[in-house]
């Protein structure tokens, strides 16, 4: 897999693909809506990309940004192959990936002076930002934009959407770094992989799904294959929570409304997570939810 995520300008969006698939992306690529893609490595870090777009007929350009300079290329139409070999060496990193192209920088307008937040409203929204940074899950616009809108009141706007931007870039790479230093998988990545199990063996298993306990049990309904048994899943009110206290509450159920096949359910969430490693509290019963305790909820970004 290529630890990268893909994103295309009709709205399809790839994490860790094999580079066959990637290939395929590159070489699709040309028709109405459909004519370009973005690459960022995992995890993303500000101002670090490649991209490339394609007319049909008129051949592919090739760009990628270093954090600090745009670079441009010129490629033709039938040069998917080298196209998708110069992404491929960037994502993995190599020595010479960007060589035997011509390369240009690109001038882009100076960014425009960021005015420093107050003190105490830089305080709080450090401390928002860092909260949701913990819990892992949102990429660094969606961090933006809670950080934009955290404190707003009515009219009054405390951060702009290029302060926000700005604080969230520089929290997001001191993560970065801090979870550089982690060493194996980590209890949320224990977690994942049980879940993706799960899933694959009929039980519809989603993380972070929904804001709360009531609405999961509205739309997990919809969110997986019909001839799916049962569910599992956390809630983002969970997911606060455990960055914080390390304990989960995962809620489960049949799509065959008993307390029995529930519970069937329940059992088979419950050892799948004690065989993972991860320790469980559950009394069994159809009505009471299952409690993963002693996490340490280190989970890596993405972006």
């Amino acid at each position: 897999m290529l630890e990268i995520k893909v994103k295309t300008e009709n709205r399809q969006e790839y994490v860790r693909i094999p580079p066959g698939d990637l290939a395929a992306l590159v070489a699709r690529i040309g028709a109405a809506g459909d004519e370009f893609l973005v690459c960022q490595r995992i995890p993303d870090l500000p101002n670090v990309f490649v991209q490339t777009a394609r007319t049909a007929g008129e051949g592919y350009v090739l760009e990628h940004h270093d954090g600090h300079t745009l670079f441009h290329t010129d490629l033709g139409d039938d040069e998917a192959g080298r196209v998708t070999a110069a992404i491929e060496g960037w994502a993995r990193q190599e020595d010479g990936w960007d060589a035997g192209l011509v390369w240009e920088p690109v001038e882009l307008p100076a960014p425009a002076a960021v005015p420093e937040l107050p003190a105490d409203v830089r305080q709080r929204v450090e401390e928002y930002v860092r909260g949701l940074l913990a819990q892992g899950y949102l990429a660094r616009a969606a961090l933006t934009e809670a950080a934009e809108e955290w404190l707003v009141d009515g009219d009054v706007r405390p951060v702009s959407r290029a302060q926000a931007a700005q604080l969230v870039d520089r929290l997001w790479v001191e993560r970065v770094r801090e979870q550089a230093g982690w060493q194996g998988p980590t209890d949320p990545e224990r977690l994942a992989q049980v879940f993706a199990a799960l899933d694959r063996n009929g039980i519809t298993a989603r993380e972070n799904f929904t804001c709360c306990r009531s609405c999961g049990l509205t739309e997990i309904w919809g969110a997986g294959p019909r001839d799916a048994r049962g569910f599992v899943f956390f809630h983002s009110q969970g997911t606060e929570s455990v960055a914080e206290q390390g304990e989960l509450t995962l809620y489960y159920g049949g799509f065959e409304c008993t307390p029995e096949y529930t519970a069937a359910i329940g059992r088979e969430v419950a050892a799948a997570l004690e065989a993972s490693g991860l320790r469980t509290r559950w009394t069994g019963s159809a009505d009471d939810a299952i409690h993963v305790h002693d996490l340490d909820w280190r989970r890596r970004l993405v972006g």
